[in-house]
């Protein structure tokens, strides 16, 4: 993948305030922007354009949900939201510098986002009906848009959000491509290691990959359904054990019990900080040495390829 630049812009000179962003090169702009600062936000140009927009925040449980819509105009839609939706408090409007967005182009827009928002899994969507995506663009048009698609793509996480980053698991076929219509390759993603495997006697059989330079346990791996206690442990140790209880807490929520009851099944892709915090979660222990434990078909273990990457 060639070198992006990517150019934010703090609009009131304040980290945690209204923030634009721009890809070099690329027609798309974005405003990201607090609900206190709806105000604000309604005065800006991006607010009276035709673009697509994404409600941030949390549900009762405290889970991270979002909402991707379209307007012809933002600005207005987001005051309905404002009186109708309790949930968000972070908004995230995407146009074109160009004003060249029409009302099929944001509609096409809403729904390949809304597809890949959740096959991705990563952001629950409060959307309660999937959009239909329109009538059919011109070809030149649905290449444009799916061009625009993997800029937004780079760009959200850059602002803090990983609502469409990581491998687009469990994709619906693909429609076939009719005259006049383009496709979106949602599994090309950037996977930056070949996969690696965590297998023991007791039936765990997990996999891993590094993908788009996060540590992903893959949908399908079959990991521990409880965490094992070694009994007596030191007070780091035991701190170290609650807190990955938690994390194989979050783990069983995407997660289906298997008949022996002691194994489940991943539902979905799983992120996490290292590969020995995923090892131990996938074991259900406090502590485990990923480097180690994960292992490539090649033989060669997460660590030693690790190293090789750094000698290349």
């Amino acid at each position: 993948m060639n070198g992006k630049q990517v150019r934010l812009f703090l609009v009131d000179g304040k980290p945690g305030g209204l923030m634009t962003a721009e890809i070099g090169n690329w027609t798309g702009h974005v405003l990201r922007g607090k609900r206190l600062e709806l105000g604000e936000i309604r005065k800006r140009i991006e607010a009276s354009r035709t673009g697509i927009y994404i409600l941030f925040g949390s549900n009762a449980e405290g889970d991270d949900v979002a909402y991707i819509g379209e307007s012809d105009n933002v600005g207005k839609r987001l005051v309905d939201h404002d009186s109708k939706k309790d949930f968000w408090d972070e908004v995230a409007i995407i146009i074109s510098k160009d004003a060249n967005l029409t009302s099929a182009h944001v509609r096409y827009l809403e729904s390949r986002l809304v597809r890949i928002a959740k096959t991705v899994g990563r952001v629950s969507l409060e959307n309660v009906q999937g959009p239909t995506g329109g009538a059919e663009l011109p070809e030149a048009d649905a290449s444009d848009m799916d061009y625009f698609i993997e800029q937004v793509r780079i760009l959200m996480p850059v602002l803090g959000y990983d609502i469409f980053r990581g491998r687009a698991a469990s994709v619906p076929e693909r429609p076939m491509k009719s005259a006049g219509q383009g496709t979106l390759g949602l599994e090309d993603m950037a996977v930056d290691s070949p996969q690696f495997r965590l297998r023991t006697t007791k039936g765990i059989d997990a996999q891993a990959q590094v993908i788009d330079g996060e540590f992903t346990v893959l949908e399908g791996s079959v990991v521990s359904a409880a965490m094992r206690s070694s009994g007596k442990q030191s007070e780091s140790t035991a701190r170290l054990f609650e807190n990955r209880s938690l994390q194989h807490g979050e783990l069983m929520k995407s997660a289906v019990p298997l008949e022996n009851g002691s194994l489940a099944r991943l539902t979905k892709d799983l992120v996490y900080s290292s590969p020995s915090a995923a090892a131990s979660v996938v074991l259900g222990r406090a502590t485990s040495n990923g480097r180690i434990e994960w292992v490539a078909e090649s033989g060669l273990s997460y660590g030693t390829w690790e190293v090789s990457q750094a000698e290349t």
